[in-house]
């Protein structure tokens, strides 16, 4: 019964030791932002961390990118500067594979259009198309978590 009981408080304070919690400040996020802005000319992203079933990223983007699906991944995106439109739903134009469980394209037909501004919260389910649409002389920063086994 000793041993069992030593066996759980060492387990405890082996979890308690590797499940520290993040905290990013808006100072952090925007020194990751002007790191990532400088190093490509329409988008870069950085992953800040990956835990068991998701990760996390912060994304900037200077122009319009590809469409895409992901196929096992769902995304929350939380707009941290700039604004645009999203186009979700409907179906990816010029369809590719990326990579495995990630498809590209070149736009979407037949999806929903919704504006998003800072502050904005979006959540994108696996299999959903989605496509950020940036204007041309604008920008957005949206730091994003990546869910996966969806």
């Amino acid at each position: 019964m000793k041993n069992i009981a030593l066996s759980l408080l060492a387990a405890t304070v082996l979890i308690a030791a590797t499940s520290a919690v993040d905290h990013y400040t808006t100072a952090d996020l925007t020194a990751i932002k002007d790191k990532i802005s400088a190093g490509h000319p329409t988008f870069k992203s950085e992953q800040l961390k990956q835990y068991k079933e998701h990760y996390t990223m912060l994304a900037h983007r200077e122009a319009t990118g590809s469409s895409e699906v992901h196929e096992h991944e769902a995304d929350l995106f939380v707009i941290e500067s700039g604004e645009g439109t999203i186009v979700m739903g409907g179906q990816l134009v010029k369809s590719h594979v990326e990579k495995p469980g990630e498809l590209r394209g070149t736009g979407i037909e037949g999806g929903e259009k919704m504006h998003y501004a800072p502050g904005d919260i979006i959540h994108i389910p696996a299999g959903v198309p989605h496509w950020m649409l940036v204007e041309k002389g604008k920008e957005v920063t949206y730091f994003v978590m990546k869910v996966s086994g969806q």
